[in-house]
């Protein structure tokens, strides 16, 4: 898998929100990542599924989903200003649990399940970059979804481990159902 182009120099969320509106970017912790090209066709019938699947539950909660392109903030602490900011990404899907993380803007602060679908341009820094940083910043569920090998990966918070870690990880085949503490229930992986 390909690492992203990397835009050089160091960002924050107010850089971010100067930058061209046709240009899709992603910072991790200061760092600039080109989100091109478009996704393909097999990650976006994927997606659109997961995301029906999903919303299916949580328009019967209080939980909210989102898709990309949806900007989600990761401040280093609750003050944090939009220039002290350096962290913003835009998840396949986002799960928000906590109305007060959510604004105009989109998310500030950790979503409560995120989805991320490898492809080429994206893969490594999904299974590499953003699992460290949803892992650093509480995520309680982390799904990577692997189109080609037809898998998805579940990385779960542990909340009474020190540090609160992701746990070994469960995987999912295509055919099965994926089990979520977050949406309570199961959903079906095809």
């Amino acid at each position: 898998m390909a690492v992203p182009r990397q835009k050089p120099g160091t960002f924050t969320y107010a850089d971010y929100l100067q930058w061209p509106e046709d240009e899709r970017w992603e910072l991790i912790d200061g760092v600039a990542y080109d989100m091109s090209p478009a996704p393909g066709r097999t990650h976006q019938r994927i997606l659109g599924a997961l995301y029906r699947r999903i919303s299916d539950v949580t328009d019967l909660s209080r939980c909210e989903t989102y898709m990309a392109p949806f900007d989600v903030r990761f401040p280093e602490h609750d003050a944090a200003s939009e220039e002290e900011i350096t962290t913003v990404v835009q998840p396949d899907i986002s799960v928000f649990c906590r109305p007060e993380r959510l604004d105009e803007r989109g998310g500030r602060g950790a979503p409560d399940l995120v989805v991320e679908i490898l492809s080429p341009s994206t893969g490594y820094k999904d299974q590499t970059e953003k699992l460290g940083l949803y892992e650093r910043h509480r995520v309680r569920e982390y799904w990577i979804v692997n189109p080609e090998a037809g898998y998805v990966i579940v990385f779960r918070l542990e909340e009474d481990s020190p540090g609160a870690r992701y746990g070994k990880p469960d995987y999912y085949r295509r055919g099965e159902e994926i089990e979520s503490r977050v949406l309570n229930g199961a959903i079906p992986f095809d």
